[in-house]
């Protein structure tokens, strides 16, 4: 089976900082990680090429620097990496970076499942994965707890809110991982890691795919950010201390009452 695995280098959100001047994101000395959503995609594919056999290859596209995400991937045992690099794809919105990987995906050939995390952590659209499905007509399932191989299909697990779906699908397929899929993906190992560093990862541009100059960067972008801005702080609680919940009980309601709430 091949597999492709779409990820993304994303800023550590734990880190993002707003420049309250310019309402725009601090992106200096922010350091970058692999979105954790896309790592859940890393693993669902190592462990279906595990069961049933098969190639994974991950796909990213960004600036020079997401190679280092590429190779943590190379480094948990993805056998081949491809980076999709160009000015021309500067400042996509989601539709502009599904058109793109759609096309890197299409260059690739012959692809059986492509894996998604269910978003990324810097924007939590949830859009590029659906939309590379559509751009590539091919069925999609999004929120995928549980894959497992068939002769020619695949039959997934979706979560939603009342519980589980079970869902089979012909291929070629789109699928979207939800952390629950795997909740700790494999780390890098050092053999793993020396392979990766050794490894060329090759730098596809806007030249080596198959793309409308008009579908991709700014000019294939509809979406248009107005503003970004710190919410303002709540108020913190206070906590209710008494040696009885009876009393605690009767500490509330007498502050609630003086609130004019009840």
């Amino acid at each position: 089976m091949e597999i492709v695995v779409c990820v993304k280098q994303v800023p550590d959100t734990t880190e993002v900082k707003i420049d309250p001047q310019t309402n725009t994101l601090i992106r200096q000395g922010i350091p970058s990680i692999v979105n954790p959503f896309d790592k859940n995609a890393v693993e669902a594919a190592l462990q279906i090429k595990e069961k049933y056999g098969g190639r994974v290859t991950v796909i990213s596209m960004g600036p020079p620097q997401a190679k280092e995400a590429l190779k943590e991937c190379l480094a948990m045992g993805v056998d081949e990496a491809i980076l999709m690099s160009d000015r021309a794809f500067g400042g996509s919105d989601t539709l502009a970076t599904s058109h793109t990987l759609a096309a890197g995906i299409k260059k690739m050939g012959k692809v059986d499942l492509i894996i998604c995390g269910k978003q990324a952590i810097d924007g939590d659209t949830a859009q590029v994965g659906p939309e590379i499905a559509e751009h590539l007509n091919i069925p999609q399932v999004t929120y995928v707890a549980k894959i497992d191989a068939l002769t020619d299909a695949i039959r997934v697990e979706r979560e939603h809110e009342e519980g589980y779906e079970i869902i089979e699908s012909s291929l070629p397929a789109l699928v979207t991982v939800i952390k629950s899929s795997n909740h700790q993906p494999r780390y890098a190992t050092v053999k793993g890691a020396l392979k990766a560093n050794r490894k060329e990862i090759p730098v596809w541009t806007v030249h080596d795919v198959q793309v409308g100059a008009e579908r991709i960067g700014l000019k294939g972008s509809p979406t248009q950010v107005r503003r970004i801005f710190t919410p303002s702080q709540r108020m913190q609680g206070e906590i209710i201390k008494a040696d009885t919940a009876r009393e605690a009980a009767f500490k509330l309601v007498a502050k609630l009452s003086e609130a004019k709430i009840v």
